[in-house]
């Protein structure tokens, strides 16, 4: 695979104005691959941010940084203009703490986390293993939204070991911290049995905001309000009252907000502004509303004035 000058220079021009730079498929606040969103997940337990550069943007770099390193797959993880690997070798070496030493960070902290598990789920999660291959272990994996998932494999020797209701539990080194106070239990409904697992760390829900409650508020002041609608739906019914709007233009600004701050969430009938406060959520915000039936409701119910479309 060649690689022209001009391609090289600007890569170069990237490593040397970034120590860490994540060449990825998409971004870190939307990654497009599961390899992408596993090293992100991983930087982004250890560094408040890091360079980034999306190659669906960019097919010449793409391919150019394929060249550059020798290294045929996507994401590439770089620290001081040196290819580490990606996202497999990223992990590993986070299990093993090579990659906090790269980062100049200090060693991992290896304690277990605090789990509990129900006897009733520890059964079921025994009946699971039953007949599993010989040399496969019980693994936990939290990713950064707060998803929890079992699963069977061999173990690398490196993991973090929590044991509870005679399970041992191998963790990767990013879910521990996610893990910990983490509560399992096995519930049986109209619906179907399966395991119920309560995160203490994980966000709590979007809570549902009628238009009158969102009057109430907006009258008192106590919370901010973000319509996410496109400009032109806007100019259309425009919400009258102080707000943000959610766009490419302001999203960097609005996702660096405080995360204890109230946030109600407005679209047109109240979909899109809930995707957007699930969005938020997964970035650790945890005083979200969103606003049931949008601005049509609004007008319906609050200001005729503003107009229906």
């Amino acid at each position: 695979m060649s690689l022209s000058p001009e391609t090289r220079a600007r890569i170069e021009s990237i490593l040397a104005a970034n120590h860490v730079v994540l060449f990825m498929k998409g971004e870190p606040r939307a990654p497009q691959c599961g390899f992408s969103a596993k090293a992100v997940g991983i930087l982004g337990g250890l560094l408040p941010s890091f360079g980034h550069v999306d190659v669906l943007a960019d097919p010449e770099i793409r391919e150019g940084i394929k060249a550059y390193g020798q290294w045929p797959t996507i994401p590439q993880l770089y620290v001081g203009g040196e290819l580490l690997g990606g996202s497999d070798i990223i992990e590993q070496m986070l299990n093993s703490g090579e990659l906090h030493e790269a980062l100049g960070l200090p060693a991992p902290d290896r304690t277990p986390p605090a789990i509990e598990v129900s006897p009733a789920a520890a059964e079921a999660i025994g009946r699971a293993m039953d007949g599993a291959d010989p040399g496969t272990v019980l693994h936990l994996s939290v990713d950064p939204r707060f998803n929890a998932r079992f699963e069977l494999k061999p173990a690398s020797g490196q993991e973090i070991v929590a044991e509870a209701a005679g399970l041992r539990i191998h963790l990767d080194l990013a879910s521990v911290p996610r893990a910990n106070g983490l509560r399992i239990d096995w519930v049986e409904d109209p619906r179907g049995a399966g395991l119920a697992i309560h995160n203490p760390n994980a966000p709590p829900p979007v809570k549902a905001m009628s238009v009158q409650q969102l009057h109430d508020h907006v009258i008192a002041g106590t919370l901010d309000v973000i319509d996410v609608r496109p400009a032109h739906a806007r100019a259309i019914a425009p919400f009258p009252h102080p707000h943000e709007v959610l766009d490419e233009d302001s999203r960097e600004r609005l996702e660096a907000l405080p995360k204890d701050l109230p946030i109600a969430f407005l679209c047109h009938h109240g979909q899109s502004s809930r995707q957007a406060a699930e969005y938020f959520r997964g970035l650790g915000f945890h005083d979200l509303y969103n606003v049931e039936g949008g601005i049509d409701a609004w007008s319906a119910e609050i200001d005729p004035s503003v107009p229906r479309y």
